[in-house]
């Protein structure tokens, strides 16, 4: 048992130690964001590698915990409406918003409201035995029709710009290096609990169940059980965590936008699982810090190639190891002990 735990704690100590030591501010808060991705990546390394759901709209729970983390940051500022809505020409708060001048509120839409609707199109779609490419595609329609609608809403969200320019949480100025190092440990913790939970689950009868479902749904079904319940609770799962780390990534980064939740972030994040090991847990949160800091380190010498980097880097991956980064790793270790 300890040596199946002193991975995790040895990053855990390089996380939560050492990086807070050792980084300046900006590089800091730039793991904080890494380490948001990396929820999101934790959640669809669940749906996808251990379940089978290739989801390519996270980026809709993503934005929706995002947005309500957004709205609460900018009904703490004072002074009347946002000032967005001000320029829109808003004369009065809408009623939706009302109820996000509670922190408590809109930490819990941030993640029961991503969770809800996955439970409802999980319900709608697995009841009818929708899977594969097909949901695959239902999921990207999703959040494409969420920008569309974001983008419309001028008034109400932002429009095509967003939200930004928070100033204060819980009565802390974001500006300053102290509440940032705060953030970082915050989103660092939440994210060593939601592995650690995540793992838990994975090796629990329902982690089990899951892979069943994942490997022979029909066969799962004749044994009585349901896969359409097993399904649609893991994808409510995974997207309560998106949900989670889009409310995380407000005040850590200070903006949100469609463009953070489109279908294209969507991708980024199912490719970045994929390059890390999307059957792995760890390799889901590698894959998705490794291509952070690679979109950084990249698109800071070759701004107009990243992306072409970026398809380069998948594909290599998935030729040469299609059970990803940590694919490689197992292997070089078989390799070392026969």
């Amino acid at each position: 048992m300890i040596r199946r735990n002193l991975p995790f704690a040895t990053v855990a100590v390089i996380v939560l130690v050492a990086a807070p030591l050792l980084l300046e501010p900006f590089r800091l808060s730039l793991l904080a964001k890494y380490l948001c991705y990396a929820i999101v990546a934790l959640g669809i390394g669940l749906a996808w590698g251990q379940g089978g759901m290739l989801t390519l709209g996270q980026g809709v729970f993503f934005g929706l915990g995002g947005y309500s983390m957004a709205m609460y940051l900018k009904l703490t500022e004072g002074g009347g409406l946002p000032d967005f809505m001000v320029w829109s020409g808003v004369e009065e708060l809408p009623a939706l918003w009302v109820p996000f001048a509670s922190p408590v509120f809109a930490l819990g839409m941030a993640v029961l409201g991503p969770m809800a609707i996955a439970v409802i199109l999980g319900t709608l779609v697995f009841r009818q035995r929708v899977r594969g490419a097909y949901f695959a595609i239902l999921t990207q329609a999703l959040a494409a029709a969420m920008v569309i609608l974001l983008v419309g809403q001028q008034g109400l969200t932002g429009g095509t710009n967003g939200m930004t320019n928070f100033f204060d949480l819980f009565g802390q100025d974001l500006a300053e290096d102290s509440t940032q190092r705060g953030l970082y440990l915050a989103v660092a913790s939440v994210l060593g609990v939601l592995y650690l939970a995540t793992r838990q689950l994975v090796n629990s009868r329902y982690g089990r169940l899951l892979v069943a479902v994942r490997d022979g749904e029909d066969r799962v079904r004749f044994l009585g059980y349901d896969p359409a319940l097993v399904k649609t609770v893991t994808f409510a799962v995974s997207a309560g965590m998106a949900g989670l780390a889009g409310a995380l990534f407000v005040p850590v980064v200070g903006i949100i936008s469609p463009a953070l939740l489109g279908v294209v972030p969507s991708l980024e994040l199912v490719v970045a699982v994929a390059v890390g090991g999307r059957h792995a847990l760890a390799g889901a949160v590698l894959g998705a810090v490794v291509m952070g800091y690679a979109q950084t380190a990249f698109s800071e010498q070759f701004a107009d190639g990243w992306l072409y980097l970026q398809g380069a880097l998948f594909i290599l991956v998935m030729t040469l190891a299609p059970k990803g980064i940590i694919g490689v790793a197992e292997r070089l270790r078989r390799a070392r002990t026969t």
